[in-house]
C-alpha cells in the first residue's frame, strides 16, 4: 500500500529577516553560477549558518531544475533565499515543469550520493515542493524549496 503525500508551501507567519532572488540560465552551469552567488550574498546577510553548506545546498537545486526540470521562456530558472526570523535559511528554485516524479525518493534521502538532490538530505534540509501558479490561478511550473537549520550536528 502506497501513502500519498501532499505538501503545502511554506507559509511565512512574519516578514523575513532577509530576501534576495536572482533569475539564471538553466545550463551545463547552472548549479556552480548559483554557488557562486550564494556565498557573497549569505555573507552579507550575517546568516549564522553553515554558508558552504548553503551554497552547496542551492547549486543541486538549481542544477536539478536546469537538468529535469523545464526552463522558463528565455531559458532560465529562479533561485530565491529567504532567512526567517528562526535563522532557518529558505532556498527556493523556480521551473516551469509542474510535476517531480521523483520527490519521495529524494525527500527520503533513498536517492544514490551521485545523485545532487541526495545532498540535500545529507545536510538535513526539509525538501518539499509546489505546484506554482500564476495571479489568474494558472499552473505555471513547480517551486522547490529546502529548508536549511542554522545548526544539525555532525553529517550523516
Amino acid at each position: 500500500m502506497r501513502a500519498t503525500m501532499i505538501l503545502l508551501p511554506l507559509q511565512l507567519e512574519e516578514e523575513p529577516r532577509w530576501t534576495w532572488s536572482t533569475t539564471l540560465t538553466a545550463d551545463w552551469g547552472a548549479g556552480r553560477n548559483a554557488r557562486m552567488r550564494v556565498r557573497p550574498r549569505l555573507t552579507t546577510s550575517h546568516w549564522t549558518g553553515n554558508i558552504d553548506v548553503a551554497a552547496r545546498v542551492a547549486d543541486k537545486l538549481v542544477d536539478n531544475a536546469a537538468r529535469h526540470g523545464k526552463p522558463f521562456g528565455a531559458g532560465h530558472v529562479v533561485l530565491r533565499l529567504t532567512l526567517l526570523h528562526t535563522d532557518e535559511l529558505l532556498i527556493e528554485v523556480d521551473d516551469s515543469d509542474p510535476s517531480f516524479p521523483d520527490f519521495e525518493a529524494a525527500a527520503s534521502g533513498s536517492l544514490h550520493p551521485d545523485c545532487g538532490l541526495w545532498w540535500v538530505n545529507h545536510y538535513r534540509a526539509k525538501l518539499s515542493w509546489a505546484v506554482k501558479r500564476d495571479a489568474n490561478d494558472v499552473v505555471i511550473g513547480k517551486t522547490v524549496q529546502a529548508l536549511l537549520p542554522v545548526t544539525w550536528g555532525e553529517p550523516t
